[in-house]
């Protein structure tokens, strides 16, 4: 971190949780809050002493470093947003060590493990279906639930649901109907608790990264963030694609921002908000996920995907 970058900190003093932090647009949007100014609890399942379900080798306890080493304070915390209890506990001690709570992100998921496309409901697996459901909209619903009075203590909180493209994108069928509502939800749950925090001051948003280069998305082209474009020539369309410090980015900056409630209970993705605040991805460029699905891949439009970058 520079000197003029550690001297603009607009999330000095703020406290924020992200639900969810392990890896991918979680973690990036946990060390942006951070790298902000921000105070970050990072929450997940799988410490350098267990793994969760999904089985990849990232730790929070690697992501509060991460944080630190971006200038803000990041605190570990092992919780299955599954378990009530544990989700108080979690709000319990936010509310003992600092006594408020700026930003609450809802990106637990964890799920895609589970996917069966192209099968119709009564042939997916049952459990792995309802499984879905429950890490999207049961484990967002708990966290929500208990932590959002804190939230709400102080005018301006500020609610990030996290999913899988806008409401407009969304409107396609996903192919799977238990995906196809375990993304859906959040769009929905951010419309409902906009209603619900407005008369506090606080603002609720739902928030989706475009065609993100996760970790296990790099691993599954068998490249690096280094070597990304070598995964073109397998995947033409994942030359639009974006680091998960792009959602990182205009999180950050949604949350910096003191009219952010023009955003209630809006669903938009990392792409609209990079345009309106002027956040770039790693590289510079200003991907258009949504553009260039919407006009190349579905439309009519012959153009490229650096045309949309």
């Amino acid at each position: 971190m520079t000197a003029s970058e550690s001297a603009v900190r607009p999330l000095d003093g703020k406290v924020a949780l992200v639900a969810g932090a392990t890896r991918g647009a979680g973690r990036a949007m946990a060390v942006e809050l951070g790298r902000a100014g921000a105070v970050v609890y990072a929450t997940g399942r799988t410490t350098r002493e267990r793994r969760s379900e999904v089985g990849r080798s990232e730790t929070i306890e690697e992501t509060a470093e991460l944080i630190t080493a971006a200038g803000g304070t990041g605190i570990a915390v092992p919780v299955d947003h599954l378990e009530p209890e544990r989700v108080r506990a979690l709000v319990e001690r936010i509310d003992e060590e600092h006594g408020r709570l700026d930003v609450l992100v809802n990106d637990v998921w964890g799920g895609d493990h589970l996917l069966e496309f192209d099968k119709k409901v009564w042939e997916v697996k049952l459990a792995d279906g309802l499984r879905m459901l429950r890490l999207s909209l049961d484990a967002h619903a708990i966290t929500s639930h208990f932590a959002v009075p804190l939230l709400i203590r102080r005018p301006g909180g500020l609610l990030v649901e996290i999913t899988d493209g806008t409401a407009e994108s969304n409107r396609a069928y996903r192919g799977n109907l238990f995906f196809d509502l375990a993304k859906c939800g959040p769009i929905r749950m951010a419309f409902g608790l906009a209603q619900e925090l407005k008369e506090y001051g606080g603002t609720a948003v739902c928030l989706t990264p475009g065609f993100l280069r996760s970790e296990e998305m790099l691993d599954h082209f068998g490249v690096t963030e280094a070597t990304w474009r070598d995964a073109v020539s397998k995947e033409p369309h994942f030359a639009i694609a974006e680091s998960p410090v792009f959602i990182g980015r205009a999180l950050a900056a949604l949350a910096s921002d003191p009219e952010r409630a023009r955003w209630n209970g809006q669903s938009v993705s990392s792409g609209q908000l990079a345009r309106e605040y002027g956040v770039t991805d790693v590289d510079g460029s200003r991907p258009d996920c949504d553009g260039y699905f919407r006009d190349v891949v579905f439309g009519d439009v012959s153009a490229s995907a650096e045309d949309y970058r």
